[in-house]
């Protein structure tokens, strides 16, 4: 028998978690760089979180006109979300992120990392960055889907 080609998945615990089968675990195939500020892939077990496209406007319906600030309101929007369903940021295993211009996104990656950190932590599930032409609302720079799984 021959060894199987391609590079060769390892499963690696979650860094804070006391057990590994309580919060979802990072996929990271051997011999791949490591990504910065997202994971290649996620395994979950547990009852299912999802949102729908969530944008940046606070409770009055109001977007901030500055994307970094569009950005920390849409992830502190998703954390309430998540929160209702019972599940916390350390659930999270996808964001998928639209965004209007990604020049605007690759110049503002200090500030949304910080935003990130401020109200996800350091916890960083599989992402996907998209550009969209626009997005429904008109003034939105930015709309982001999470999915979460909450441990048994």
């Amino acid at each position: 028998m021959t060894a199987p080609k391609g590079p060769t998945l390892s499963v690696v615990p979650h860094p804070n978690s006391d057990t590994p089968t309580s919060t979802p675990q990072v996929l990271q195939p051997s011999g791949w760089p490591m990504p910065k500020g997202y994971a290649n892939g996620m395994a979950a077990d547990g009852r299912l979180v999802v949102t729908g496209g969530v944008i940046g406007w606070d409770t009055q319906g109001r977007l901030a006109p500055d994307f970094v600030a569009q950005v920390r309101q849409t992830l502190a929007n998703i954390a309430e979300i998540l929160a209702e369903g019972g599940a916390k940021p350390e659930h999270l295993v996808r964001l998928t992120w639209y965004v209007v211009d990604i020049e605007e996104y690759l110049a503002s990656l200090k500030e949304l990392g910080r935003a990130y950190r401020e109200i996800f932590g350091t916890h960083y599930p599989a992402m996907a960055l998209v550009q969209v032409v626009r997005l429904v609302e008109k003034d939105a720079r930015v709309e982001i889907e999470a999915t979460a799984v909450v441990p048994r």
